[in-house]
């Protein structure tokens, strides 16, 4: 998306930044299951407006949602309206408080399958990225384990690389090098 002023300010400013707070991660991931089928940059277009439209992915709000919210959410034009993608954003809220509830942080949970830091590769080039990995793979089963949807290895391949679980900026990126400076607060 190189020439897209919104995708090249992710690019610079989020995408593979490490992120520890369990609640922004548990909406990253709830984004990238609306992705499923579409591009990012139609996800990053609309990421306002699936803040409002989920009461900015807070938790404890969206696991009471009800037939009357999912209404008002599939007749929402500023997000991509999907009866299965949007029962999976509020199932995941429901899990996501009975993990916490049952004292499993989310973030050290989804960390632990990096070891708690994350990993840095060294591609040369964008050919090299993989599309999903074995650690991909196992956090994939663990989510699906809990009753996540929408979390496929690929899906969260690329969670992964945007919450900077992994450095998958290329070598010759300038971001390579500060993001793989980063390291947990």
């Amino acid at each position: 998306m190189a020439g897209d002023p919104l995708y090249e300010a992710y690019h610079d400013t989020e995408w593979g930044v490490p992120e520890w707070d369990s609640r922004a991660l548990w909406e990253k991931l709830v984004l990238d299951g609306f992705q499923a089928g579409l591009a990012w940059i139609t996800i990053l277009r609309k990421r306002e407006a699936f803040r409002a439209a989920f009461d900015n992915f807070d938790p404890e709000i969206v696991a009471r949602y009800g037939q009357d919210d999912r209404a008002r959410l599939m007749a929402d034009a500023g997000i991509v309206r999907s009866n299965a993608k949007i029962d999976a954003a509020v199932s995941g809220a429901r899990i996501y408080l009975d993990m916490r509830d049952r004292g499993e942080d989310f973030s050290d949970f989804l960390w632990g399958f990096t070891g708690g830091a994350p990993i840095r590769n060294r591609f040369t080039e964008v050919g090299q990225v993989p599309a999903q990995t074995p650690v991909a793979v196992e956090m994939a089963k663990a989510l699906k384990a809990k009753g996540f949807k929408f979390c496929g290895p690929v899906i969260v391949y690329a969670f992964m690389q945007a919450v900077g679980m992994v450095n998958d900026h290329v070598t010759t990126c300038f971001r390579h090098e500060p993001v793989s400076l980063m390291t947990r607060p």
